[in-house]
């Protein structure tokens, strides 16, 4: 643990060197399990923050809508001033003339003319508003489900992130010990260099093979540093944000491990995948639609009530003065709708289809889960056994490099067996880790498909 935390804190410092950061600069850094760092995500990530922001829209919707049953009540006022006031033409039997005389103009109106009035609405009566308070709930719903599906996604983002720098460290720890033991042999070479016991080119070698290791390594940890930024940018944290990783590569127990991945049973239920959920809702949805557009068959009824004042006069100034008369009405406006040309009608048609399609898309669905499950279980299996060859090869590297060194210590040996041990061994240490991070990340992708990668509790 405490060559890790030097192993960190010279990452670290590496890292903040490059961006041009001073030690005095340096945070405290935080620590996260892989647990926490989802938690953190999920809760800091900009697309988690952007769907709970979604779900807040829905609700606000949602209110929208039952705002409908509740009392609409408005004010408006009105002025007028009458530039030309129109002229009606009365017959002249309305003035008591010979019918000779004809049509007689009249100018029916003042110059000016104002009105304020309040109303009140509400509505007692509306068959597919009832239906859109149902789907009130139901948008509720996909709305949850759809955060619950954000979450899930960058659960997957984090945890493949989290295992990237676990494994680049593991590598990083590795290559120190190599780097060691190779130093070491330098110079003890060296040594025997200058004693007349082996040739110079034999410790050119070597120094080569230093040198290509501390190359690596500055590969590998600029790639640690990497690594790092992209755990840092799947939680939502600030890219120079220092943070340390409490957990480790647990101790794999592989003949545990296979047995668990033969034993996933062949049926699955559909519910554990958020995505089969929302695919339900939506299909609530589809089918509130049709019910909505069907009651739109029946009348609507909505009580009213107005109460207001007005006047009319020529002189702008009576306008103020003078007295402005009360006007009132209360009533029920009923309307039901006779034809509409079967417009409706093809409304629902079109609706059925839609609801029809999200049916098949629901099977294809189930589909496409089960297909998820095979090829997540059958890539894991197929890493697994990878990884199995190469720890095994991993071994057999170490042991071959442990008796070449001491052949070549005990004078038996070549300098040049030693370098390709070394070199062996090395490969051996790379294509293992390669297939442990493979591994950890199959893993990641058959508990998504099997839902069990992010749960709300």
């Amino acid at each position: 643990m405490k060559y890790l935390s030097k192993q960190l804190c010279t990452i670290i410092g590496f890292s903040l060197g490059l961006l041009g950061f001073t030690p005095a600069m340096a945070q405290t850094p935080q620590n996260f399990s892989l647990s926490e760092a989802i938690r953190y995500a999920v809760e800091h990530n900009v697309n988690a923050t952007n769907t709970q922001l979604d779900a807040q829209s829905a609700e606000a919707r949602i209110r929208e809508i039952k705002a409908v049953s509740l009392p609409q009540v408005s004010v408006s006022g009105m002025f007028m001033n009458n530039l030309a006031i129109q002229t009606v033409f009365l017959p002249p039997q309305f003035f008591q003339l010979p019918e000779s005389a004809g049509p007689q103009p009249v100018r029916f109106g003042v110059d000016y003319t104002g009105n304020i009035q309040g109303s009140v609405n509400q509505l007692l009566f509306d068959a597919s508003y009832r239906i859109g308070l149902k789907a009130a709930d139901v948008y509720r719903e996909l709305a949850q489900k759809n955060t619950t599906a954000s979450k899930v996604t960058i659960a997957e983002q984090v945890a493949k992130a989290y295992y990237g720098v676990l494994v680049s460290q593991e590598r990083m720890k590795l290559l120190d010990f190599n780097i060691g033991r190779l130093d070491t042999l330098l110079r003890e070479t060296r040594a025997l260099n200058q004693q007349g016991f082996v040739e110079k080119i034999d410790v050119s070698r070597l120094e080569v093979q230093s040198n290509n290791l501390k190359t690596e390594k500055q590969k590998v940890q600029n790639l640690v540093g990497l690594s790092y930024y992209l755990l840092k940018f799947q939680m939502g944290l600030g890219i120079n944000d220092p943070i340390y990783l409490t957990d480790q590569i647990p101790q794999l127990n592989l003949d545990e491990l296979e047995r668990t991945v033969n034993s996933i049973p062949a049926s699955f239920d559909y519910a554990n995948r958020v995505e089969f959920s929302q695919l339900q809702s939506q299909l609530k949805l589809a089918d509130l639609d049709i019910q909505n557009t069907q009651k739109q068959y029946f009348p609507r009824l909505s009580a009213f009530f107005n109460y207001g004042y007005n006047n009319g006069r020529n002189s702008f100034g009576d306008m103020i003065t003078t007295k402005w008369f009360a006007l009132s009405s209360v009533g029920l406006n009923l309307s039901a709708p006779i034809f509409d040309g079967f417009a409706k009608r093809y409304r629902i048609q079109q609706q059925r289809i839609t609801l029809q399609k999200a049916q098949n898309s629901g099977e294809l669905l189930k589909n496409s889960i089960d297909l998820q499950i095979r090829q997540s279980q059958i890539t894991l299996q197929n890493n697994l056994q990878t990884l199995r060859t190469q720890q095994s090869n991993l071994e057999l590297a170490q042991e071959i490099l442990r008796v070449t060194r001491i052949k070549y210590k005990e004078g038996v040996g070549s300098n040049i067996e030693v370098l390709n041990a070394e070199t062996s061994s090395r490969e051996a240490q790379t294509n293992y880790y390669a297939a442990l991070l493979d591994f950890m990340l199959a893993k990641v992708d058959l508990d998504k498909a099997l839902g069990k990668l992010y749960t709300e509790n």
